[in-house]
């Protein structure tokens, strides 16, 4: 089933919209917990589905090599193997791909790249992408692009734009050969360079896509530059498809992506930080391994009432992460995914409510000092 976009409110930029998949509805502004291989670190599916979480993100690279678009195809797809009944988008593998750097080779055919489990050469062209794409079976899919490094010069981010325009063409072309389980995004690119991004975005608007991401963001930018390539591209995408940008997840960078006109996220960020202590608070982010909680009996934020908080304290988080006990890397996750989906609610009531400017000043006037640890 190809995805179904509506926008249902706005105000100003920001768009609160309902997003219709094979399995289920996404409500967004959306924030998609990352399933790198096949399950969110630390979380069964009952457990996100109780989070809120409406929408995961699958690795493509990673599932390709293991354990392989065959034996998750002999399940029926992603949504059997890992049992998750709601939306999957999975990524192409460019970004995994461009993370590589010294151990992979980027020619017009594709990208090869030596394992970083066992060594062997490995090929991923546009068509090897899809390919492990509608074995996955995912709701939402994306072209294969060529991830621009930052900084890139301009010859440099044209080079590597009208390359993945390129790709992006053959990844259409071979995704929707026959029936598709899902649909394909493609995938702006441009590096901090407006003039290449809208020629980029020109080109992917030949062909029929039901979203468009933004890629070639969050790899070493400021967030000036960042904000910068999203106040002149955004105006020019098309109203009626959802925007998704990839890779960004700092709640005060959500929040500022959504003003301007986003409405998909995803980020390892707050399972990240959870499994390396980092937690995530209505007053910013709090490092539970800091001495100063070893005998603070109080939740982790008075103002959440998430399972962890509701039931635990920071002493007793910080000693299972002394004592490295799984269950204190569940108990984190658990407390940061709350906090992303409970923001994600904020953001879509304040749009319909249309009160997204004020209640936006006062998180972003409350994080920018707080959050310098993320």
């Amino acid at each position: 089933m190809r995805p179904a976009f509506t926008v249902q409110a706005s105000d100003g930029a920001a768009r609160a919209g309902r997003l219709v998949t094979a399995h289920g509805v996404v409500e967004t502004p959306a924030f998609m917990p990352v399933g790198t291989y096949g399950t969110v670190k630390a979380m069964t599916p009952e457990e996100l589905e109780g989070l809120g979480a409406q929408i995961i993100l699958g690795n493509t690279f990673h599932l390709m090599l293991r354990p392989g678009p065959t034996i998750v195809a002999a399940h029926g797809g992603l949504h059997r193997f890992m049992h998750w009944q709601h939306p999957i988008l999975t990524d192409s593998g460019g970004f995994q791909v461009f993370s590589l750097k010294s151990l992979r080779r980027i020619t017009e055919e594709g990208v090869r790249f030596r394992s970083p489990l066992d060594g062997r050469e490995v090929r991923l062209t546009p068509e090897d992408s899809m390919d492990v794409q509608l074995a996955l079976r995912s709701d939402i899919a994306m072209a294969l692009d060529d991830c621009t490094g930052h900084p890139a010069t301009e010859s440099e981010a044209r080079e590597s734009m009208e390359r993945s325009m390129r790709w992006a063409a053959r990844s259409h072309a071979h995704y929707y050969r026959a029936d598709a389980p899902g649909g394909l995004f493609g995938i702006v690119q441009g590096g901090m360079h407006a003039a290449l991004r809208l020629a980029s975005l020109e080109a992917l608007l030949r062909l029929d896509w039901p979203g468009l991401a933004v890629g070639g963001l969050a790899v070493g930018e400021s967030e000036e530059e960042r904000l910068a390539v999203l106040e002149s591209l955004l105006p020019h995408m098309p109203a009626g498809l959802p925007r998704y940008l990839m890779g960004v997840g700092r709640p005060q960078d959500i929040v500022a992506a959504v003003m301007r006109g986003i409405d998909l996220f995803d980020c390892v960020m707050p399972t990240r930080h959870a499994r390396n202590g980092h937690l995530f608070t209505s007053t910013g982010v709090m490092n539970i391994r800091n001495s100063v909680y070893r005998d603070d009996l109080s939740p982790v934020d008075a103002a959440c009432d998430c399972y962890t908080c509701r039931n635990y304290s920071r002493a007793y988080l910080r000693h299972l992460d002394r004592c490295n006990e799984i269950l204190g890397s569940r108990l984190n996750t658990i407390h940061n995914l709350h906090f992303y989906m409970g923001l994600m609610r904020s953001l879509r009531a304040t749009i319909a409510a249309g009160d997204l400017a004020a209640w936006a000043r006062g998180f972003l006037t409350g994080r920018r000092a707080a959050d310098a640890v993320a």
